[in-house]
Order: structure tokens, then C-alpha cells, then sequence
């Protein structure tokens, strides 16, 4: 693909931001410092509280746009709006990501790099290309850890690093409009947690996504812990109701009675290994009898 043709690709950057001005004024800096420019910014405002208005203002840049929402939809409402918005507005490529995640300056060109390449070389189309996500540290972030397939290294080559995955996290994933077209939009009604994972999952029915280590981006989280329910406290209980609820809801539609099942046990022992107080295992084990009758549409575009 030539060069003229690359720059052709409008691309769009869809950022979810609450209450994180001081890391979004981040975010947007290295956003506007990629190597491979975007065409728009959306940036997609959850009724924030905290001058998140004043600090997207303050871009005199006219490709940043500020979305902002009437109430807070959670992640998963704010990846709906903004996707669609992008969708809309007629782009190629979307790229998700968190307020407090910050790409390196070839973060996006080298995502875009292995996506049309990927097209141009082989049989297939990858619905996503997602980055190593590192914490502050410099280590692997634990809970931006792609999944990947049985065949993970299929097409991984020495001078262009890249290997199939199913799923991702939405910190720093670029989507390509057709699979939006083909799959829809993330699901607004999980509020946060698992919509980046089912997101990512339907997309990967077409063909997995790739996972492209180049392509590097800090995740500025208080602590680097993954998601496991061994780590249930007072504190982040509520989230974790929500990530039982929504990936129970998702297992039964994917794998039945036996899927739901299998991921309440899995739950069941984590929590069990990890000794989390009986009160709080009892709210996990309500959030997953509501997953069992909550079902969630999809929407298309």
C-alpha cells in the first residue's frame, strides 16, 4: 500500500473519560504527538464533575471534540456513543481507549501498519489490532492481557511481529469499520466491565485479532492486579458485581447451561482460595443469578 493510500484511512480516536481530568490533559497530549495523526478526537465525557469540559476546551486543536453525556453510562455506555459517533461521522478505523492509558508516539502507526498489511498479505481480514499494554513501571499491565487462539503464532515473522488473539482489553485497540458494520457496537447495558472482552470476542467470529507487541502503551492504574475474584474487597465489590453479572450473562449466551455453570465454579473457587469474607461472596453469587436473566441486545450500526 502506498503512502498517499494510508493517509487516505480516516482515523478516529474514541477516549472514555470520568473524573480524570489531570490524566485525560495526558492522554490527549500523547494522542495529538502520534507519529500517524488522527482525523478526529472524540473524546466521550460521562457527565464528569471535575472540569473534564475546561481541560477539552483548552485544545485549540480542531480535531478534538468533546461528547459529552447527559449521565454517567459507565465504560461500556461511553464505548457505545463513541464508536457510534465515529461510525457516523463516516471513519475507517476507531481507536478505543481509557483515559488514563498513554500511547507511545508509533503506538497507533504501528497498529495500522499490521492491520492493512495483514489484509494485503494473507487470505484474511483481522477485525482488530490491539498493543502490548505495559503498567508505569515498565512491566506487563495484568489486566490488559490479550487471550490469545491455539494457533497464536501463525503469522508472526520476524520483521513484523504480530500473533492472533481473541479478545483484547479497550486500552489502545484499533477497530476496522467493516467489522463494526458486521458486529455492532460494544453493549451499553454492562455499564463497565467484560464489554471490551465480548466486545472483542464478537468481533474475533470473522478472524482473531492481532496482538502487536511493538506497539506500546502505559496503563496509569493505582496498582498492576489482574482480574480475579480472589481480590474481592469492600472497596471494589461493585465492580466486580458488575463483571459477574456481565460475563455470566455472556457465558450462558455463548455456552449454554454448561458455560454459565463452569464460570460460576471458577468464581466460586477463586474466592475460596483467596478468603474473601462470606458477605462479600454472597453479593458476587446474587450478581450471578442476575446474569443468569439478564440479557443484553446488540446493537447494529
Amino acid at each position: 500500500m502506498t503512502q498517499g493510500a494510508e493517509d487516505a484511512r480516516s482515523l478516529a480516536a474514541v477516549i472514555v473519560t470520568y473524573n480524570r481530568s489531570d490524566k485525560l490533559r495526558k492522554v490527549l497530549d500523547a494522542v495529538l504527538a502520534q507519529t500517524r495523526k488522527f482525523d478526529k478526537i472524540y473524546v466521550v465525557d460521562n457527565a464528569s464533575t471535575d472540569g473534564t469540559p475546561e481541560v477539552v476546551a483548552s485544545y485549540t486543536d480542531p480535531s478534538v471534540v468533546h461528547v459529552r453525556l447527559p449521565r454517567n453510562a459507565g465504560g461500556a455506555g461511553g464505548f457505545h456513543k463513541g464508536i457510534r459517533t465515529a461510525y457516523e461521522a463516516g471513519h475507517d478505523y476507531f481507536w478505543i481507549s481509557d483515559d488514563d492509558a498513554y500511547p507511545q508516539p508509533d503506538a497507533l502507526e504501528l497498529l495500522l501498519k499490521n492491520l492493512e498489511s495483514f489484509d494485503a498479505e494473507t487470505k484474511w481480514r483481522a477485525p482488530f489490532a490491539c498493543s502490548r499494554v505495559n503498567w508505569v513501571d515498565g512491566s506487563l499491565c495484568e489486566m490488559n492481557v490479550p487471550n490469545p487462539v491455539w494457533d497464536w503464532p501463525r503469522w508472526y515473522r520476524k520483521d513484523n511481529a504480530q500473533f492472533l488473539v481473541r479478545s483484547c482489553s479497550f486500552v489502545s485497540v484499533l477497530v476496522a469499520r467493516w467489522a463494526v458494520k458486521a458486529h455492532g457496537l460494544p453493549i451499553q447495558d454492562y455499564f463497565i466491565w467484560h464489554d471490551d472482552v465480548e466486545y472483542t470476542m464478537r468481533l474475533a467470529r470473522s478472524y482473531p485479532g492481532l496482538y502487536c507487541p511493538d506497539s506500546i502503551v502505559i496503563h496509569d492504574t493505582p496498582e498492576n492486579k489482574g482480574v480475579n475474584f480472589a481480590l474481592v474487597t469492600e472497596e471494589n465489590l461493585w465492580k466486580f458485581k458488575f463483571g459477574a453479572r456481565n460475563e455470566a450473562s455472556r457465558q450462558l449466551r455463548d455456552r449454554g447451561k454448561y458455560g454459565y455453570l463452569a464460570f460460576a465454579h471458577h468464581i466460586r473457587q477463586q474466592m475460596k482460595g483467596g478468603k474473601v469474607p462470606w458477605r462479600l461472596r454472597r453479593q458476587i453469587y446474587r450478581s450471578l443469578l442476575r446474569g443468569y436473566l439478564f440479557r443484553p441486545g446488540i446493537v447494529k450500526v
